[in-house]
């Protein structure tokens, strides 16, 4: 359990960093734009192999036993999960209206998880990032705009389908061969 809890100290410590000006302000100031984008690469990825890695090796210990309905739940609520995840990178009206669709698809996979698992390490990895997208979202209201969060630029409903049919797409690909090829559990059964 102690890699899993370090990946997400050192994966959602590093994400939390943009919430304070002051703090990215002097990193900047002290690396330089690139120094700063080099070392936040270099941790993210690092806190990501130990938060996958301890994920993988922590002991299942059962909190509470879902019942098998909500597996069905978790499906459902990743499907928005993908196009809202999509439509991130493709401004259009889903963009616009829901601001930061980043966040709802980080939100959505993480409320999803949580009800369809039990066990303590997946409580404690989908909690922290269901926590780490509220906080962040709030934060967003009192920060100025970077490159990254910067305005909502506003696309045509072409983008709206281009979000929604790779959405799709990539829903139906995770679902049936990358979920159990990269997680080790086959979410829908043959």
């Amino acid at each position: 359990m102690g890699l899993l809890i370090a990946g997400m100290v050192v994966f959602l410590g590093i994400h939390l960093l943009p919430t304070f000006p002051h703090v990215r302000d002097t990193l900047i100031a002290r690396l330089g734009e690139t120094g700063y984008k080099a070392l936040f690469g270099v941790l993210s990825l690092a806190g990501l192999a130990l938060l996958v890695w301890g994920f993988a090796v922590a002991p299942v210990i059962q909190i509470w036993s879902p019942p098998p309905w909500t597996r069905w739940v978790a499906i459902v609520l990743m499907l928005p999960a993908f196009i809202f995840l999509v439509a991130a990178y493709v401004p259009g009206r889903i963009k616009a209206t829901i601001k930061h669709p980043f966040l709802v698809a980080l939100k959505t996979w993480a409320l999803a998880h949580l009800i369809a698992n039990g066990d303590l390490a997946s409580m404690l990895l989908f909690g922290s990032f269901l926590a780490y997208a509220v906080y962040d979202r709030i934060a967003l209201k009192g920060r100025k705009p970077t490159a990254l969060i910067g305005t909502t630029a506003q696309g045509g409903v072409r983008n709206d389908l281009i979000a929604v049919v790779l959405g799709v797409l990539f829903y139906v690909i995770f679902l049936v061969w990358l979920h159990p090829l990269l997680i080790g559990r086959a979410v829908v059964t043959h």
